[in-house]
């Protein structure tokens, strides 16, 4: 009799802490990307997957499939959350960045130059140089094309400031992952011999929705090889047109070793690739708009390098002539 007193009352115990565990869970609506949508209580939040109790079964969901998280009130990118060591599962379907998933508060330029400043890479070839900016930290890192157009030879020069120093360490090699010429961007990857497990800082890219014209606007980069220089301004247009294309206009001074580098708002996020000036003139730099800058990350597989062919040549047929054909009158 005692025993089975022993048995009911921890069986009444368990059925308590599993009513507790379910009530205690928030409710949410998890969106795949497949496009499926589940409901149910969230259990456990793991570092590679979800535990969703959606009634008559429990589901494991690994974050890989997920595309966003619904929970209460409140919707979250769950990329946002996702650690430097786990970044590289983001790498599956929602491209090779981050962007916030809340509304971030402006800083200083002094602030976010300190903190984003790691970040921002100078790129050296044998003809010249550019500048550029990590978005991952395995070392995927965005440049111009005209900056290692034709080149094969590409060092990448990291900065990191270390008890007020600044400490220089260069990468020589480099891959070439992706190219569009005509957006002006390439994709790249610092290739560490010593440590593969070495992990970069990166920037996160700001959504096109949130640039207004007459918004901060800060570039860091190597203008004629002064590396780290940061230069400031604002938005001057989003829709500038120059041979079919738009870009941003800033009255941030941009100079040639600018190229490739990154253009900030005020809360550290890249708005755009800073890729050209006006000659003899000041106030006048241009950059390439981030929504662009993701259409490319987003179908790397369609511009992706072909080491066995790297000219890539190709050439444009010429217009079909309209031929004038007369009818023979009966």
């Amino acid at each position: 009799m005692r025993r089975s007193n022993q048995i009911l009352r921890i069986t009444l115990l368990i059925s308590l802490y599993l009513q507790w565990q379910l009530c205690s869970a928030a409710h949410v609506e998890v969106k795949l990307k497949s496009g499926s949508a589940l409901e149910g209580n969230l259990l456990a939040e793991k570092r590679d997957q979800l535990v969703l109790d959606v009634g008559y079964t429990v589901l494991l969901i690994p974050r890989s499939e997920i595309e966003r998280v619904k929970k209460g009130p409140l919707e979250r990118d769950l990329h946002s959350e996702i650690s430097k060591t786990d970044f590289d599962q983001t790498m599956h379907g929602s491209g090779l960045y981050l962007e916030s998933d809340k509304e971030l508060q402006d800083q200083s330029v002094v602030a976010l130059s300190k903190q984003l400043g790691p970040a921002v890479v100078q790129v050296r070839t044998p003809s010249g140089l550019g500048s550029g900016f990590i978005i991952h930290p395995e070392g995927y890192l965005i440049t111009n094309y005209h900056v290692i157009e034709s080149e094969t030879e590409i060092t990448i020069e990291v900065y990191q400031e270390e008890k007020g120093a600044l400490k220089r360490a260069a990468f020589d090699r480099t891959r070439t992952v992706a190219l569009d010429k005509f957006a002006d961007l390439a994709l790249l990857k610092l290739e560490n011999e010593k440590d593969e497990n070495t992990r970069f800082p990166y920037v996160k890219l700001a959504r096109m929705s949130t640039i207004k014209v007459g918004q901060p606007a800060f570039a860091i980069g190597s203008p004629l090889g002064l590396e780290r220089t940061v230069t400031e301004g604002i938005v001057s247009t989003k829709t500038r047109e120059f041979e079919g294309r738009l870009f941003l206009q800033t009255s941030t001074q941009i100079n040639p070793g600018n190229s490739g580098g990154p253009l900030f708002n005020r809360k550290g996020e890249v708005i755009g690739v800073t890729n050209m000036k006006l000659n003899y003139s000041e106030g006048l730099g241009f950059a390439i708009p981030v929504d662009r800058l993701k259409y490319f990350l987003n179908n790397r597989e369609a511009y992706a390098y072909n080491h066995q062919n790297p000219s890539s040549p190709f050439r444009y047929l010429p217009a079909p002539q309209i031929m004038n054909i007369k009818r023979s009158q009966d």
